[in-house]
């Protein structure tokens, strides 16, 4: 054998194993080259070729330092003699098949194998910012400009006194109205742009700097508003309606405002966010912020102001000048003060330096501007409550806007209402009731005793004042409106307007077309004031209803007129008015007719839905339930010489868009000035020396009448200066809505009178709120009448016998009221009107007609049954019925 077939020596840390690792371990599949071999390739041995079949690791080890000098390293491709090196512990492995990403890096050992490469770190950051750069545009084409949120939008109507300040806000969720930029001062749009948001006009909707800024202060707890543009605020406020500080919220509200920015025009984004941002007090949107502190409009704000209303932006908390301590004992009103000047100084010196506000006019702004303190929550307690139902009801009436359009909320309503005349009637109102209403100690006559009361202004129909109630909130009718309680004699004037302009008809005389001639009557004429008359109709028959039952007319206290002898108490119309005698304008109705009674009722401005028992005697004597503002206005066309205007209580109505209604008034010629001036020199009497004494007026003149109705249910006085027209109603009713059966309840020994007249305590009301209502107001005196008419029945005719008998009805034309032939044919008549087509004895067809437009009202009812069919039957029942025959006393 040779030599190197000898067995080797075997290595001390091995033996077979240790050789089988050794060769598994070789890179290119050999083993070891055996001690003594050359790097030359051919300096193998002789015998060539065959490897020694075993060797140790340490063997191996030896042998590659004698191949590689020592180094551990890969052969070198291109240099011959160099042998690829064994893998062996702490060698990466060969990269075998080139991967994407060489991490671990197979060509490092230890820990820089864990150390990434540039161009890894280089691809891995274009890569993530091109992940982002895609999710960002796919994230922007997916968003879309949500709708404007509810509550950014919710707004509440504001309502204004007659001199254009606030009287409540109310009928929204939220204190707020919408306006218009047009409506926002340019130095309010530029004080929140110097101070918020400078780049407006050029950004896209955010600001990156600002955002960076928010984040990092968002991740240490603080507070992001710094990183918001006025498109991100306007965001959040009116769309996402979301005020949490959360990343997700914000990334969502970036989005949003890049979108909003590239597709809104600035302005309506400025506008949105000047309406849609919370100004402290409860006022959301400026236009809410600018009464809250300043108690004007919007529009009328000067630099000062808006410089001081965009401070309240950063947090009316802290920059209300009122302070609020109840939120954070720090925000006392001197530091509240302090950092508002501050914050509003700077403010106007940004505006300065970008350019928004002229040096010499920012010089005028160094103090606070005069601001008024916080208004409590108004509520619609006291009169406010009526005041506000009076204003929705005649909008709504009107067509002006719908109820479901008042709910949404967003218009300013300026009123006629005099805050001054309001409280007045109240306070007077209260002083009577006080004074002489005690339910607990009259519970029988004193409980539910109720007050109602108007004022108008004649010269425009203004409803300047009403009471509708102790309290809006606890009785909910309102008074001033219409409650159903019977006017009485104040009804009495229209029958006397009525007869001085179509005047009364006279059966004798000759026809015109087709009706019968009229003579107009003057003040001077003369009628019954007799007691328990018996009613004739204008040709001296007997008036019967359709049941034929006649009708016996009493007079208060059951008494004939003071002034009248007997038998018929003949007396002319002012004194049958100065004692309110119902037995002469009950007459005085039926010969003018019961159709022009009730037009010149509507002429004057009552309603026709109001009148009741139009074709019954007694509806010359109030059995109608007008309002008091309808009775107010009716009197104040008296006031303004026969001008009717219907009472209105809106001026004028806006939103955001501007103005949307503007009240016009409607005159109409209803009286000539000669009628109604005539009517007001006759109610004159009753207050300088008749029935309404009580009402007199210091220094004025002041025309009016009282009036209570049958069974003493009601009592009201109604009168008017020139420049002022009030009506004042009193009754007894139930207050309890769901009391059934409810119903007017006499006033016999309500606070402590025996009964109660329009003479008392509502003319009492009268002149109490009068005398202040036009404290420092001129005294004017009423025009003076012009001679009107004829005197009809100045000399009455005796009747044959002086006993209310059986006789005087077969006598029944003898002392009929008609004038006498001569006067007859020497006037010469207006000319009636065309609708009386009825016979003089024909009054089915005058009833019927008539009565046709008046169904299920309490006097037609209660008239149709009064009558009785004997003389002796009426006079014992003629009184006994609550609501029968009208006012019985004024």
């Amino acid at each position: 054998m040779s030599e190197h077939r000898r067995k080797p020596p075997q290595p001390q840390e091995g033996g077979r194993a240790a050789a089988r690792r050794g060769q598994s371990g070789s890179s290119s599949g050999r083993r070891a080259a055996p001690r003594g071999a050359t790097e030359s390739p051919s300096g193998s041995h002789a015998g060539g070729g065959e490897d020694r079949p075993y060797g140790g690791r340490a063997e191996a080890r030896r042998a590659a330092q004698r191949s590689g000098g020592g180094r551990r390293r890969a052969a070198e491709p291109g240099r011959p003699g160099r042998r690829a090196t064994p893998a062996g512990r702490g060698r990466a492995p060969g990269p075998g098949k080139k991967r994407l990403v060489d991490y671990p890096r197979f060509d490092r050992y230890g820990w820089r194998r864990w150390v990434p490469s540039w161009k890894l770190v280089s691809g891995l950051c274009v890569g993530f910012f091109g992940a982002m750069v895609a999710a960002a545009g796919i994230a922007y084409a997916m968003v879309g400009v949500p709708d404007l949120a509810k509550t950014a939008t919710a707004q509440n109507n504001v309502y204004y006194w007659a001199d254009g300040t606030q009287m409540v806000s109310t009928g929204g969720e939220r204190n707020r109205q919408i306006v218009d930029l047009s409506r926002i001062p340019k130095e309010m749009q530029n004080a929140v742009i110097s101070q918020e948001n400078k780049t407006f006009y050029d950004d896209s909707g955010i600001d990156p700097k600002g955002i960076a800024r928010a984040v990092f202060n968002m991740a240490r707890g603080g507070d992001t508003q710094g990183g918001s543009t006025i498109t991100q605020q306007y965001v959040k406020n009116a769309m996402l309606d979301d005020q949490s500080q959360t990343i997700s919220r914000k990334v969502k509200e970036i989005f949003v405002s890049i979108k909003v920015g590239a597709n809104k025009d600035k302005k309506d984004i400025l506008a949105g966010y000047l309406n849609s941002a919370y100004y402290g007090r409860g006022a959301w949107g400026i236009q809410a912020a600018s009464r809250a502190y300043f108690d004007k409009d919007s529009e009328d704000l000067n630099p000062g102001e808006c410089a001081f209303l965009a401070a309240m932006l950063k947090g009316a908390t802290y920059y209300d000048p009122a302070g609020a301590t109840s939120i954070d004992s720090a925000a006392t009103p001197e530091a509240n003060a302090k950092r508002a000047l501050l914050q509003m100084q700077d403010t106007l010196d940004k505006m300065v330096e970008y350019g928004h506000l002229d040096a010499a006019e920012r010089a005028k702004y160094t103090k606070l501007p005069k601001w008024q303190n916080p208004r409590s929550n108004t509520q619609l307690s006291g009169q406010i409550g009526y005041l506000v139902d009076l204003a929705k009801s005649s909008l709504i009436k009107n067509d002006v806007v719908t109820g479901n359009q008042l709910e949404q909320g967003g218009y300013s309503i300026y009123t006629t209402f005099d805050k001054k005349k309001i409280e007045e009637l109240e306070k007077a109102v209260t002083k009577v009731y006080k004074e002489n209403i005690d339910p607990k100690k009259r519970p029988d006559t004193d409980t539910d005793v109720q007050f109602g009361g108007a004022s108008v202004n004649p010269e425009t129909g203004a409803i300047e004042a009403i009471y509708g109630g102790e309290d809006a909130t606890e009785h909910f009718t309102n008074n001033a409106d219409v409650t159903g309680a019977q006017v009485g004699s104040t009804f009495k004037p229209f029958v006397l307007a009525a007869a001085m302009k179509w005047g009364v008809r006279d059966p004798d005389g000759p026809e015109v077309q087709g009706e019968d001639q009229r003579t107009v009557v003057s003040p001077k004429s003369l009628y019954t004031g007799k007691n328990k008359w018996k009613v004739k109709t204008y040709d001296g028959s007997v008036w019967q209803n359709e049941k034929g039952e006649e009708w016996l007319q009493t007079n208060d206290g059951n008494a004939n007129a003071s002034a009248g002898k007997a038998p018929d108490y003949m007396i002319d119309l002012r004194e049958a008015m100065r004692e309110s005698i119902n037995s002469a304008f009950v007459q005085l109705g039926m010969d003018v007719g019961l159709d022009k009674v009730k037009q010149a009722a509507t002429d004057s401005g009552l309603l026709e839905d109001s009148l009741a028992g139009t074709t019954f005697p007694s509806f010359s004597i109030g059995i109608s339930d007008p309002s008091a503002i309808r009775m107010a206005g009716s009197y104040a066309t008296f006031a303004a010489s026969g001008k009717q205007r219907d009472p209105f209580s809106v001026t004028k109505v806006t939103d955001k868009d501007g103005t949307i209604y503007t009240h016009e008034v409607d005159t109409k010629q209803a009286w000539t000035s000669k009628v109604a001036d005539n009517v007001t020199d006759v109610l004159k009497t009753v207050v300088e020396k008749g029935t309404g004494t009580n009402a007199q007026l210091t220094g004025r003149e002041v025309a009016g009448k009282t009036g209570t109705t049958d069974g003493n249910k009601s009592a009201w006085f109604v009168g008017y200066t020139p420049q002022l027209s009030t009506a004042i109603s009193m009754f007894r009713y139930p207050d309890d809505e769901n009391a059934k059966n409810r119903q007017f309840l006499e006033m016999y020994g309500t606070g402590g009178e025996k009964e109660i007249h329009g003479a008392s305590f509502p003319s009492e009301i009268f002149k109490d709120y009068m005398e202040d209502a036009l404290k420092g107001e001129p005294a004017v005196k009423f025009p003076k009448p012009e001679p009107i008419g004829e005197v009809v029945n100045e000399e009455p005719t005796p009747s044959v016998t002086p006993t209310p008998t059986e006789t005087e009805e077969t006598e029944s034309a003898s002392p009929s009221p008609t004038p006498t032939e001569s006067e007859s044919e020497e006037e010469t008549s207006p000319t009636p009107t065309t609708s009386e087509t009825c016979g003089p004895w024909d009054w089915g067809c005058e009833e019927g007609s008539d009565g046709g437009t008046e169904t299920g009202d309490e006097g037609d009812g209660d008239a149709s049954e009064s009558p009785s069919s004997s003389p002796s039957e009426s006079e014992e029942t003629g009184n006994t019925r609550g609501n029968q025959n009208g006012g019985i006393f004024g």
